[in-house]
């Protein structure tokens, strides 16, 4: 557990994905079985489970210390791991503290009680960065910089293998990862996946600017509509059928329609939407299946989903990815006409020549369709690779949409904003009061955010618990990728991804924008 803190601690405060590499590098060559493996899975957030929850901790240290302390403590700091590894009295003099896997077994066995018992007697032996780091693991709360795609990135680094191999592998494999790990030392055979049924690693795009729209060759290169559902991955083999999304997580149960209609066996990229025939639902529509793992039938009936595919990795168990994206959609389209899908459908290229006509398609995106949220742009001769390789395939979004708001409340951040007001709700005006219509905490610089959170402590006119209410005074040029009707918020409107775009300290708050012009904005209304 001491090498895990430490390591944790060292990646939290060390900048540059190099320094950081080396840093796991060496962890993976001086730390044993299982503890590394367990290491991995916590970075690499493939822990499937809690080892504690955090009412739990908050239930321990209000115990241990003045509750109001605590209280003044956490609404200072803004984060309940690192005020709790702080704060926590020691009472009992440091020691040896069991290894990362006994830590994880131990939890994982035990009790209610005893896992109160031993999360308590751990904190009390620990020293502040090895609590911070029990309490970020025991929550699956971590965030010390690196991805998961940079993790398998060290980890192929570390055996001196490709990539590919480890993104093969690692939806086949389950923690703590024995088996990998002595494959990269050169003490075990591969591990063998053949009999799972897996996720795909899939290629990826970048995005466009103006001077990529002008130089593409229209004969060498394709447009499709960037769709608005989420990415999946419908793997269906011998072994079964799967939907997985695009980081891998199988979300079969989550949509039983689709999979129960499938009755062939490939592998398809596309993307899945709320589907009725040919009517292809919004993403707000598609968003309340999303993250349910059993959803009634009722519900299902009302947002029924289905897949607009666009590409395949395998076709009757045959393998396409090393031909060319006009090869390997000539296929699909000839396996989809043969074996007729239900809800299944292949998703259309658009006819272009010239720049321009790109802007046209795209414009036609940002006037009409709730369920396009631009194009985009492959090179028909490219082949199937996973990752993101350069100058193959392009997303062009359309335009965000913007209001502009007034700031109504501000709170705390967490991590290495802790210190600053962060997080600012806003809202729009409607008659004489303003009703909130979103948040966001992304936008703006590190020099932008001393200067909010300056404004924010100056012009504080109200207070609960670590958020902090204004003046209706100030600004924000807020940037949003759609907006729909919702029950759930007082203005009866959501934005998808809001984000400050710019501080308008120049502009009255009583000029900000109203309610109405916020409802004008619903696509197809």
């Amino acid at each position: 557990m001491e090498r895990f803190a430490e390591l944790l601690n060292r990646l939290y405060f060390t900048s540059g994905t190099n320094a950081r590499s080396r840093l796991l590098r060496d962890y993976l060559a001086e730390t044993p079985d299982p503890d590394r493996g367990w290491a991995v899975a916590a970075i690499g957030g493939t822990l499937s489970f809690d080892l504690f929850k955090r009412n739990l901790i908050r239930t321990l240290i209000e115990e241990h210390v003045d509750p109001f302390l605590f209280g003044l403590s956490y609404d200072y700091v803004g984060e309940l791991s690192e005020t709790v590894a702080h704060l926590w009295p020691r009472r009992a003099a440091p020691g040896d503290l069991p290894p990362l896997a006994e830590v994880v077994s131990t939890f994982r066995s035990a009790s209610a009680d005893g896992a109160r018992e031993y999360l308590a007697s751990l904190l009390d032996r620990m020293t502040p960065p090895q609590r911070w780091a029990l309490l970020k693991l025991g929550t699956r709360g971590l965030r010390v910089g690196m991805s998961a795609r940079s993790l398998k990135r060290v980890l192929a680094e570390y055996g001196d293998v490709g990539i590919d191999e480890i993104e093969r592998l690692w939806h086949g494999l389950e923690p703590p990862y024995e088996s990998l790990l002595q494959w990269l030392d050169g003490q075990g055979e591969k591990p063998d996946v053949s009999g799972s049924l897996v996720f795909h690693p899939v290629m990826l795009s970048h995005p466009a600017d103006e001077r990529d729209i002008e130089s593409l060759d229209p004969d060498a290169w394709q447009a499709e509509w960037k769709y608005d559902g989420i990415r999946v991955q419908l793997v269906s083999t011998e072994l079964g059928v799967a939907l997985f999304s695009r980081s891998g997580d199988d979300i079969s149960g989550s949509f039983p329609d689709v999979v129960e209609r499938v009755d062939f066996h490939a592998i398809l990229d596309g993307e899945l939407l709320v589907r009725r025939g040919d009517d292809l639902g919004a993403f707000n529509e598609l968003q309340q299946r999303l993250g349910r793992k059993k959803p009634p039938r009722k519900l299902i009936g009302e947002y029924p989903a289905g897949i607009i595919a666009y590409d395949a990795l395998e076709l009757d168990g045959k393998p396409v990815t090393s031909l060319h994206l006009i090869e390997r959609r000539s296929r699909l389209a000839s396996f989809l006409d043969a074996h007729r899908p239900a809800g299944i459908t292949m998703s259309e290229t658009l006819d272009f020549r010239s720049a321009e006509d790109l802007h046209a398609l795209r414009a036609r995106a940002d006037r009409n369709a709730t369920y396009v949220e631009g194009l985009m742009l492959k090179r028909r001769a490219g082949l199937y690779v996973p990752g993101r390789p350069r100058g193959e395939w392009f997303k062009w979004k359309r335009d965000p949409m913007v209001v502009d708001a007034v700031m109504m409340y501000a709170q705390r951040g967490h991590g290495k904003r802790s210190s600053f007001y962060s997080d600012y709700t806003f809202g729009l005006w409607d008659g004489d009061a303003v009703l909130p219509i979103g948040k966001a905490y992304s936008g703006f610089t590190d020099d932008e955010l001393r200067e909010l959170d300056r404004w924010v402590r100056n012009h504080t006119i109200g207070r609960f618990g670590p958020v902090r209410e204004v003046e209706k005074a100030l600004v924000l040029e807020v940037a949003f990728d759609d907006v729909h009707a919702s029950r759930r918020h007082k203005s009866g409107l959501a934005l998808r991804f809001p984000r400050i775009h710019r501080i308008r300290w120049d502009k009255p708050a009583d000029e900000a924008d109203r309610l109405s012009t916020l409802k004008s904005l619903i696509r197809g209304e």
